[in-house]
């Protein structure tokens, strides 16, 4: 009876687990990753590990959802590379209303298996901010070396007045896609341009409106992005992204797959803690902090030996700041700068140069710090600079005050204290020579002039331990003035 009981116990446990790992199989699901703001390391090492887990986790579909001005070329290389080999198919969905998908946005965008964009949302501004133009020029005059001579001709033409052949002329080179104004701008855009264009032959949207988001920076918004086959679908939600795409046909990496998307559970990927930890220290204000507070905290161990607890913080936040800078497009002369500063804020407090090296260094430090990061959405905030400047100039300036007050202060020790000091005359001084009474001791010292006992002396000089004095003129003329 008793094995009975065992063997009906085992049987309903073995059912109970199967039916539960049939449940488990039977549930599917829809990976929901969330990218908002600027994309940096920490957004790829998210979105590549979320899409890896909904891989693992055999999840139907990937839903990015995106908000963000664009970000680091590389970290959307990482990002694009890990949606083109995934075997678990990717949609980009730009929501809620009023997100954008600029720049980066967009190279993912064209990169996924499906991209969709919420009402009241636009993407495009796909041109590298690395290749910008000069400063003060007007956009429409960026790279086109030729344009001062083609004013040139429209003023020619236009005095002779054919008005109407400037005008087409200027039409023609308006129409001109933009090309670079030197080698490395013209190497990157082409870069730029070949890489949207193949993401888009790739899953048959549109190439030519892509070369020209690259080229001109235009925008697009959700219905003008849907009209020109940019987009494949408009969705107020993402249970209306699922809707939409069931039963699509898109290319995977290997052979092409019918979306199955009816009746899919939508489970949200958080970042993890790691992926927190990532972002806090690579934001630039962050990284330079941290930088910041490593090399003063090594300085401070460096200074006070034993103390431990400032050269432990330091070393961490500088490795950390370090790791930080390794993923950041950082500007190797700015961080030169930077360290040249602080050797140089350093080398005032040890060899005091009344605040030339103090301010070059502050010079140098703020400069470095201005230019350190190369891109335009990641860098360092101003006020944060100005700060850190400010506070080091206060304490140079506040050194320099001490060095000043030091340099008019009396000495109070060794023998230049002693010269002015005055005492009074043991005895009579025999052969110019006897003792005086100084700074409560006895000392031997000699006069040019005679001295008698009792009477003040000022100290003149200093031969060893012998003092050269002479008699305080005052009280002089008071004893002989008495004597006689």
């Amino acid at each position: 009876m008793f094995r009975l009981l065992v063997w009906g116990f085992l049987f309903l446990l073995g059912a109970g687990l199967a039916l539960g790992v049939s449940g488990q199989d039977d549930r599917r699901t829809a990976v929901l990753l969330e990218i908002s703001g600027a994309i940096g390391p920490a957004t790829s090492d998210y979105v590549v590990r979320g899409i890896r887990q909904a891989r693992d986790d055999g999840a139907e579909v990937v839903i990015l959802r995106m908000d963000t001005p664009g970000g680091l070329d590389t970290a959307m290389r990482e990002i694009i590379k890990e949606i083109l080999s995934s075997p678990v198919p990717v949609a980009s969905y730009v929501s809620p209303p009023g997100s954008r998908a600029a720049s980066a946005g967009t190279y993912i965008l064209y990169a996924s298996h499906i991209a969709a964009m919420a009402p009241a949302t636009n993407l495009g501004s796909a041109t590298p901010v690395q290749i910008g133009g000069v400063p003060g020029m007007p956009d429409d005059q960026q790279d086109r070396p030729d344009r001062s001579r083609g004013q040139a001709d429209e003023n020619e033409a236009s005095d002779n007045g054919d008005e109407a052949a400037a005008g087409e002329e200027d039409a023609e080179e308006r129409a001109q896609p933009r090309r670079g104004a030197d080698a490395m701008e013209r190497k990157v855009l082409e870069d730029a341009v070949a890489y949207i264009r193949g993401l888009a032959e790739r899953h048959g949207r549109n190439a030519d409106w892509a070369e020209e988001a690259v080229r001109e920076a235009v925008n697009l918004t959700a219905t003008e992005a849907l009209e020109k086959n940019v987009i494949d679908v408009v969705a107020e939600s993402v249970a209306d992204l699922l809707e939409q795409i069931h039963g699509r046909t898109v290319k995977m990496e290997v052979g092409e797959r019918v979306l199955d998307t009816e009746n899919l559970q939508v489970v949200e990927i958080e970042p993890d803690w790691r992926s927190r930890l990532l972002s806090v220290i690579t934001n630039p204000n962050i990284a330079y902090i941290l930088m910041m507070v490593g090399i003063y905290g090594i300085i401070f161990e460096l200074a006070n030996p034993g103390n431990i607890f400032p050269g432990v913080v330091g070393v961490i936040c500088l490795v950390l700041a370090l790791y930080a800078f390794q993923v950041l497009p950082i500007n190797y002369a700015g961080l030169a700068l930077i360290l040249l500063g602080i050797v140089l804020m350093i080398a005032e407090a040890f060899a005091p140069s009344f605040g030339i090296l103090g301010f070059g260094g502050i010079a140098a430090f703020v400069l470095g710090s201005i230019i350190l990061m190369d891109e335009a959405t990641l860098n360092i905030s101003i006020p944060l600079i100005g700060g850190v400047a400010l506070v080091s100039a206060a304490f140079f300036i506040w050194i320099l005050s001490r060095l000043f007050g030091i340099r008019r202060r009396k000495v109070v020790t060794g023998q230049e204290e002693m010269i002015g000091l005055e005492g009074t005359a043991v005895e009579d001084f025999e052969g110019n020579k006897g003792r005086v009474w100084l700074h409560s001791e006895s000392w031997s010292a000699e006069s040019p002039v005679p001295v008698y006992g009792g009477d003040p002396v000022k100290v003149t000089g200093m031969k060893g331990l012998r003092l050269e004095v002479e008699p305080v003129a005052e009280q002089t003329d008071t004893n002989k003035g008495a004597a006689t």
